[in-house]
C-alpha cells in the first residue's frame, strides 16, 4: 500500500529487548568519542548489555571500514549492528549491512548527525543507546550509487553533485577536527565570487543543466538546514533538488529561500521526484560527487533506489511526524 509520491505504508517488524549478540562499530576519531569523551563508549556498552545480550566494541581501524567489519560481525552471529560515529561511519555500516535482515541503529557522534538530526535522536549517548533497544525496526530502500572513478557505494540520506560535492572535497579536515560544522560555512562562503561549472542532470527522459544537484532521502541537510522538503526514510523515491545558474551570487539568494523554507516558485530551482538520477557533463572540469558527506568520486554518475534494503531502528517521535506528515498530504 502507498501513499502519494511512492510513499510505502509503514510496517512494524520488531521492537524489543530480545537482541542477543550485539556489535557496536565505532569511529575512534570522531569528536564526541575523543579524550574525555572516550568513557561515553563504555556507557553505552553497559547500557547495550542491561537486557543481558553480549556486546562487542569494535573500533574501525582505517577509512572505509565499517562496513566490512559489520558484515564480518553478521557472519559471526550479530543480530544486531550499532554505529556510533558520524554520518560517514553509518554510511559505511551501512554498507555492510544493507541486504541482509540485521538491524542497524545509530549512535551520533560525529561533526554534522544528518541522520541524527533527521531522526530527532537525542544526545544523551547512554540514553540513546537504552531507548535505540526499544526502537521498533522498519525496511527501508537506499540509495546506490554508479561514479567514475569510485565503486559503488550505498547511501542513507543523500548525494549531492557540483557546489557542495567541491566543498565537500576541498575541505580542510585539520580544521573540520577543530570547528565541526563551521568548516563547512567556511569553506562554502569561500566559493563566492567563483563562477561554477554546468552539468546535466537526466531525469525522466528530461535534460536539466545545473551547477548542483542534491539527491536526497532526508528532509535535513548539514545538520542545520532543510533543502528536500518532502521526502522521508520511508519514501521509495530521491527528492531532486536542482540548482541552476553559474553566477555564485545567484546562491546568496538560494541560501536564503532555503533558511525561510520557501524553494517553491523560486526562480533557479527546480524539485523533482525520481528514482533514478543520471548526472554527466561535457566539459573539462572535474564535477565532484558527495554520498552522506562523503567525497564519493566525479561525474558521470548514475543513482538509483534500491527498495526493501536495509532494516533500521527508529524512534518513535519519528514515526509520529512522518505519519502527520502523510495525514497533511491525504487531506
Amino acid at each position: 500500500m502507498r501513499g502519494r509520491h511512492g510513499k510505502k505504508a509503514i510496517s512494524r517488524l520488531h521492537g524489543n529487548v530480545g537482541y542477543r549478540r550485539i556489535a557496536l562499530i565505532y569511529n575512534p576519531f570522531a569528536g564526541g568519542l575523543q579524550g574525555s569523551r572516550s568513557s561515553r563508549l563504555l556507557d553505552a556498552q553497559t547500557a547495550l548489555g542491561k537486557y543481558g545480550a553480549q556486546v562487542e566494541m569494535i573500533p574501525t581501524d582505517a577509512p572505509r571500514t565499517a562496513g566490512r567489519l559489520a558484515a564480518h560481525a553478521i557472519n559471526a552471529g550479530a543480530d544486531l549492528i550499532v554505529a556510533a560515529g558520524g554520518d560517514g561511519t553509518i554510511n559505511e555500516t551501512a554498507e555492510g549491512v544493507a541486504g541482509t535482515c540485521v538491524p542497524l541503529a545509530i549512535l551520533p557522534a560525529g561533526t554534522a548527525n544528518v541522520l541524527a538530526c533527521e531522526l530527532r535522536s537525542g544526545r544523551d549517548f547512554a540514553a540513546n543507546a537504552e531507548a535505540l533497544l526499544t526502537y521498533p525496526a522498519h525496511r527501508i530502500s537506499v540509495g546506490r550509487v554508479h561514479s567514475t572513478d569510485a565503486a559503488p557505494r550505498s547511501f542513507l540520506l543523500m548525494a549531492g553533485a557540483g557546489l557542495d560535492a567541491h566543498i565537500v572535497y576541498s575541505i580542510n579536515y585539520s580544521l573540520k577536527r577543530k570547528l565541526g560544522k563551521v568548516a563547512y560555512w567556511i569553506a562554502g562562503f569561500s566559493q563566492f565570487g567563483r563562477t561554477f561549472p554546468e552539468f546535466t542532470a537526466h531525469i525522466a527522459g528530461r535534460d536539466y543543466t545545473c551547477t548542483f544537484a542534491l539527491i536526497s532521502k532526508v528532509r535535513n541537510y548539514g545538520g542545520d538546514l532543510e533543502i528536500a522538503r518532502e521526502v522521508t526514510l520511508f519514501d521509495d523515491e530521491f527528492e531532486v533538488v536542482l540548482f541552476h545558474g553559474r553566477e555564485s551570487w545567484r546562491y546568496l539568494k538560494y541560501l536564503a529561500a532555503v533558511a525561510a523554507k520557501r524553494l517553491d516558485g523560486v526562480q533557479g530551482i527546480t524539485v523533482l521526484r525520481a528514482r533514478e538520477v543520471e548526472l554527466s557533463h561535457a566539459s573539462d572540469a572535474r564535477i565532484y560527487l558527495q554520498v552522506d558527506g562523503e567525497f564519493a568520486g566525479r561525474l558521470p554518475a548514475k543513482l538509483e533506489i534500491v527498495p526493501d534494503a536495509l532494516t533500521l531502528l527508529i524512534p518513535p517521535r519519528y514515526l509520529e511526524l512522518h505519519r502527520t506528515h502523510e495525514l497533511q498530504l491525504l487531506t
